[in-house]
């Protein structure tokens, strides 16, 4: 039961088997009904023949029963009494009547006993009437009135069978009521009920065996793919090699479309993976420098104290202080950090980053429209740190301006900071975003910064729901433009 394909099998079975017990029960019963339908209207129509005989007044001893042996007849007058029963007809059960022998006075033209004239029999008439819903028929008439119908059994010879007996109501001319029993054989109808119940207990359960063979070897093929895919996955966790891909099948369904992103995760896992490798070896290369400087000019100072450069060591302990807060910012993104929902005023904040950073070498111009609100929502120190790197960019970059500005931009706020240096060639637009990427490979590394600055700022803006990008300003250089959206 643990197997995907013994659970279809047998669910497919089950559903199945209840349809077809349903389906066999419901065409059984329709059968049956109509076999019994066809019964009833022989019996009725045996009934009536005989019954219209009696109504025209065709002595007992003379009326004509055709095809005795399938239709017995038995004849009963108001009292219960037999008068008239088939030929060789020994026993009957169902009509309702004691016996199978003719009562030896009753005769159709016998006198009527007193009282039974024509006025007492009209009297005994309206009597019944109302005594019974059903209408009794007048001198020489059949009943029109639907026959009742009964189940019984009948003796003709030696030979016991079950029958469906339909009783017909007739007045003779002399006014005595006759009820005619005329039974139809119920033998084929068993016989056909019993055949078609036999073929489906024969025929249910090696249809469900051929359904449950028939869904085990689909679903078998149709998982095939998946154990494809598992058997590869499980070679690539034991190997450790993310460049491997599970085989995509070429039908259109589901499990093409699992391969399908299963190898598409895989190929973001290993860019991640990859990422992480080169941001590890970046990083260590990137802290070795300052740590190696430091120790060499600590070494120098121990040996010669008269030479020791303590400005420098200064500027390579905030430089390393500086790569390990942004090192620090990264990880804590890359953990997925959540920026936070607080209401931040951008144009405050940045009147507010100019304002601190009075040791530029360029003073930057800000230009935010007054009376404007330019609220978003998130953490205003990772806004704060994203406002300050594109600075200390377009400070590093600019031959002799740097500008601000804050504006509306449909539904969010735009920050762009200018400068008016070589700015970025459109190649490389998108890989200065890189983590330790730098264009300005000639320049010093305490100049050029670790190449961190504008990878934080995008992450940042991303994790915020904003974009950052890179054009070309009026002013020749670089247009770094910040948007974020506004709250909803």
């Amino acid at each position: 039961m643990r197997s995907v394909r013994a659970r279809a099998a047998i669910g497919a079975t089950l559903v199945v088997a209840v349809a077809l017990v349903a389906a066999g029960l419901a065409v059984l019963l329709v059968l049956r009904a109509n076999l019994i339908g066809q019964a009833d209207l022989q019996a009725e129509v045996a009934a009536r023949e005989a019954a219209g005989q009696l109504a025209t007044g065709t002595p007992y001893e003379d009326v004509e029963l055709d095809d005795e042996e399938d239709h017995p007849v038995q004849v009963t007058d108001e009292e219960g009494r037999v008068v008239i029963v088939s030929k060789d007809l020994r026993a009957v059960t169902g009509t309702g009547a004691s016996g199978v022998t003719p009562v030896p006075s009753a005769s159709a033209g016998a006198t009527p006993s007193p009282g039974d004239d024509d006025d007492g029999a009209d009297a005994d008439d309206e009597d019944d009437d109302g005594d019974d819903d059903r209408s009794r028929p007048g001198r020489g008439e059949v009943s029109s009135d639907d026959p009742d119908f009964s189940d019984g059994t009948a003796t003709v010879g030696r030979t016991t069978a079950d029958y469906r007996f339909a009783a017909v109501e007739a007045t003779t001319p002399d006014g005595v009521t006759l009820t005619v029993y005329a039974g139809a054989p119920l033998a084929a109808e068993q016989e056909a009920v019993n055949t078609v119940r036999g073929a489906m207990l024969t025929g249910l359960p090696l249809l469900l065996v051929v359904v449950a063979g028939v869904t085990w070897l689909v679903t078998r093929r149709a998982l095939r793919p998946v154990e494809g895919i598992r058997r590869e996955m499980a070679a690539i966790t034991a190997s450790e090699d993310l460049a491997r891909r599970v085989p995509e099948p070429d039908s259109r369904d589901e499990i093409a479309a699992l391969a399908r992103t299963t190898n598409e995760t895989l190929t973001v896992l290993e860019a991640s993976v990859e990422r992480q490798r080169r941001f590890v070896a970046d990083a260590s290369h990137e802290l070795r420098s300052p740590i190696a400087s430091l120790r060499t000019q600590l070494e120098v100072a121990e040996a010669h104290p008269e030479l020791l450069d303590l400005p420098g060591a200064v500027a390579d302990t905030v430089r390393l202080q500086v790569l390990a807060a942004d090192l620090l910012l990264l990880a804590r993104l890359d953990a997925g950090e959540k920026p936070g929902s607080a209401t931040v005023e951008l144009g405050a904040l940045v009147r507010e980053e100019v304002s601190q950073r009075t040791g530029d070498r360029i003073p930057a111009a800000v230009e935010v429209p007054e009376g404007g609100a330019f609220e978003v929502n998130g953490s205003r120190g990772q806004l704060s740190r994203v406002i300050g790197n594109l600075l200390d960019n377009a400070q590093r970059h600019a031959d002799g301006s740097v500008a601000v500005s804050v504006a509306a931009d449909g539904r969010g706020v735009r920050v762009e900071v200018r400068d008016d240096g070589a700015g970025v060639p459109e190649e490389e637009r998108e890989r200065i975003f890189e983590r330790f990427v730098r264009l300005d490979d000639a320049r010093s590394r305490d100049d050029g910064g670790a190449g961190l600055g504008l990878a934080i700022a995008r992450d940042v803006a991303s994790r915020h729901g904003g974009t950052l990008t890179v054009h070309r300003a009026a002013e020749g250089g670089a247009a770094f433009r910040l948007w974020l959206p506004r709250p909803s």
